[in-house]
């Protein structure tokens, strides 16, 4: 059996599974966090380097881009890849020119304050959810403010992905919660063109987290590209 390995946003780590990896059957999962590095490609590299020789791929967010990131590194590695709420897009030039006061933020001593204020408000399909927005907290409290860094420096410099993954023929799936308002549905919808083979799935009732926000739906997407 195929092993898998999963890489989870940014400010998260193996808990923004949740629940799902246990659900996925008995195989190798390897939970991977981008955490070793200053850009998409080092992480990649660092991912690789503890990674099985031959392995299925699944990225959320940030671990979607250093999903495509491996892809385009090692594309011989990568038996099937799976992408949910992500984008294969360079960032754009607004988004690039908030990076610096978010870091400059954070490492003064208030990361709580910009998840809170800046990242925590776009994250669910629903605000009250309470649980779920503390587990996101308590995540980046974990990582702390040198991973926001450094993931941010990663995602500003990051590269378009779109021809890695225009050449890739492996069993794919392209996954989003319906209301992400983080990655919107045009990059699905571009990302399910450039892989022909894929399967676009919208999950109803989730935002950016569906792993957490409704993992059901979210297993068995990945149980049916896992089975392809």
């Amino acid at each position: 059996m195929t092993p898998l390995v999963l890489i989870p946003g940014m400010m998260c780590d193996a808990r923004m599974w949740g629940d799902v990896p246990a659900a996925l059957g008995p195989r190798a999962i390897s939970p991977a966090v981008p955490v070793t590095g200053d850009t998409i490609a080092e992480m990649a590299a660092a991912i690789l380097a503890d990674a099985p020789k031959r392995f299925a791929l699944a990225g959320l967010s940030l671990g979607g881009i250093v999903a495509m990131e491996i892809l385009e590194q090692a594309p011989e590695r990568v038996d099937r890849l799976a992408l949910l709420d992500t984008n294969p897009l360079a960032e754009a030039p607004d988004v690039q020119a908030r990076r610096a006061p978010q870091i400059a933020r954070a490492l003064s001593g208030d990361l709580m304050g910009v998840m809170r204020d800046e990242m925590k408000p776009n994250y669910l399909a629903d605000p009250s959810d309470t649980a779920t927005l503390d587990l996101c907290m308590d995540m980046a409290r974990a990582l702390g403010p040198d991973v926001f860094r450094r993931q941010s420096l990663a995602l500003k410099g990051r590269a378009d992905r779109t021809a890695t993954l225009a050449r890739f023929t492996g069993p794919a799936l392209v996954l989003m919660g319906a209301h992400d308002r983080l990655c919107r549905r045009d990059r699905h919808d571009l990302m399910h063109r450039l892989m022909p083979q894929s399967r676009l799935v919208i999950v109803p009732g989730a935002g950016h987290l569906p792993p957490l926000e409704q993992p059901a739906a979210t297993t068995d997407a990945l149980k049916e590209w896992l089975d392809t």
